[in-house]
């Protein structure tokens, strides 16, 4: 499919003369358009790890309960087979020895039930056998559901690793496909902001922000990889996330959730540290710097760079802490 959008964005590569060399601009259009779609499987993707790790801490303490309750229902269940045994004291237990042989909780209760002692029993304790079971019952069948919500998000997250890696490989494919000139023309032309560094040099940062900022400005330049997080390589929402740990706030791997994680900030009133974000869903974000840059990480071919605030789709902005 993937490879069927390639030719028919660029055309067939030529195998003669004869036939046109595809235009650098048509060529430098799909590859970002590629990146761009592998970022929105990489922020998917982590934004399925974060559920799948709050899901299993839930199904960790589900099972904890679930254990604790079937404990206790063990205990009650041997008071009532003791509180039957006393009764039955000196007369025929048959009857008594059907209940003690039953197998499940729900078969145990049902013949408890059927016996003619049922009146004579502890009211309170069958009582709370009955609630006991019913417990571990909600408790057995929620357990069962985060089982199922798990395996659900982990067929997601490899289903967003397989996008990704495709992606990635067509833009690859792609760029091997360019004579190695026009290749390095494609891929520095997202570089040419990193000397844009020298014009934030200047701006005055203060508080948790200048530890944020120092940190991602001596990551630019390092390798754009999809879910990296450091310390030599990084994806959009790991390089802000590491930023901001560096100045002691906790920030989710993923920039849909990073964009709610603080403060709104109009674009007038920006200052050095917040998080940009962009694209519609989002999908990609970055930290200003001041005088109208940010820095971020861009994608596979240019890495950690500075760029202006506005070289892509903005959509709003937060401040962290």
């Amino acid at each position: 499919m993937a490879g069927c959008a390639l030719a028919a964005t660029i055309g067939l590569i030529p195998s003669s003369p004869a036939q046109a060399e595809p235009e650098i601009k048509n060529v430098q259009a799909r590859v970002d358009t590629l990146y761009h779609e592998a970022e929105q499987a990489s922020e998917r993707y982590n934004d399925a790890k974060i559920e799948l790790d709050e899901l299993q801490a839930d199904l960790k303490a589900l099972r904890s309960d679930e254990n604790r309750e079937d404990k206790s229902l063990d205990v009650v269940r041997n008071q009532a087979r003791d509180a039957i045994l006393r009764q039955y004291a000196g007369t025929s237990l048959s009857a008594v020895g059907e209940v003690l042989s039953a197998g499940e909780p729900g078969e145990f209760l049902e013949q408890v039930s059927t016996m003619s002692s049922y009146q004579r029993l502890q009211q309170g304790l069958f009582e709370n056998y009955r609630t006991g079971l019913k417990a571990l019952s909600i408790r057995q069948d929620a357990t069962r559901k985060r089982l199922a919500q798990v395996a659900e998000t982990e067929a997601q997250l490899a289903e967003e690793k397989a996008t990704i890696e495709a992606k990635l490989a067509d833009a690859k494919e792609l760029l091997g496909r360019l004579k190695e000139e026009e290749r390095r023309e494609v891929l520095s032309r997202g570089t040419a902001d990193r000397s844009s560094a020298a014009d934030v040099a200047d701006v005055p940062v203060s508080g948790r922000a200048s530890a944020a900022v120092a940190y991602a400005m001596a990551q630019v330049g390092d390798a754009y990889v999809y879910g990296a997080a450091g310390p030599s390589a990084f994806d959009c929402s790991g390089l802000t996330m590491m930023a901001w740990a560096a100045a002691g706030v906790a920030l989710p791997h993923s920039s849909s959730a990073q964009y709610g994680s603080g403060t709104r900030v109009a674009a007038s009133a920006l200052r050095p540290g917040d998080l940009v974000f962009y694209y519609s869903p989002i999908s990609h974000v970055g930290m200003y710097i001041g005088n109208g840059m940010i820095v971020h990480a861009a994608n596979p071919s240019t890495g950690v760079q500075v760029t202006g605030l506005y070289s892509m789709p903005y959509v709003g902005a937060v401040r962290p802490g």
